[in-house]
């Protein structure tokens, strides 16, 4: 199945809290708001010191932030 054939993802709008996929592990971090929706996929901006990512990271990479699960309350 190649990019085009996946089934479109539902846009994430700006100002949505994210998880990045990192490319070396692949495991995800949270911290990101979606900056802007671009072409390639989604601009982000970390949020400890707001600077907003040099490159789109493909939309694959970026998911909506997970919460904690809290089994015991």
């Amino acid at each position: 199945m190649t990019e085009q054939d996946a089934p479109a993802q539902s846009d994430l709008e700006p100002g949505t809290r994210v998880e990045v996929r990192d490319g070396f592990e692949g495991q995800w971090h949270r911290g990101f708001v979606v900056e802007e929706i671009a072409p390639e996929g989604y601009r982000v901006r970390r949020t400890s010191d707001d600077a907003v990512l040099p490159s789109a990271l493909p939309r694959p990479s970026v998911r909506r932030e997970r919460r904690n699960s809290m089994w015991w309350i």
